[in-house]
């Protein structure tokens, strides 16, 4: 539940920002900032998830 407001809160109107960009650098600006920060996250959580296998290997 909690996640769920969260989720709200932090809603951003990507289409509202691209719709009122003055140029397309901005619009490639905004896709970037909006959709990197979730990549980032990914990358992070998939090398956790293999050095935390690897290790439970090993032992």
């Amino acid at each position: 539940m909690k996640y769920l407001i969260l989720l709200i809160l932090l809603q951003v109107d990507i289409e509202e920002k691209i719709k009122n960009a003055p140029d397309k650098g901005y619009e490639i600006g905004v896709a970037i900032g909006t959709y990197l920060p979730f990549v980032v996250l990914v990358i992070i959580a998939y090398v956790m998830f293999n050095r935390f296998k690897n290790r439970k290997d090993l032992d």
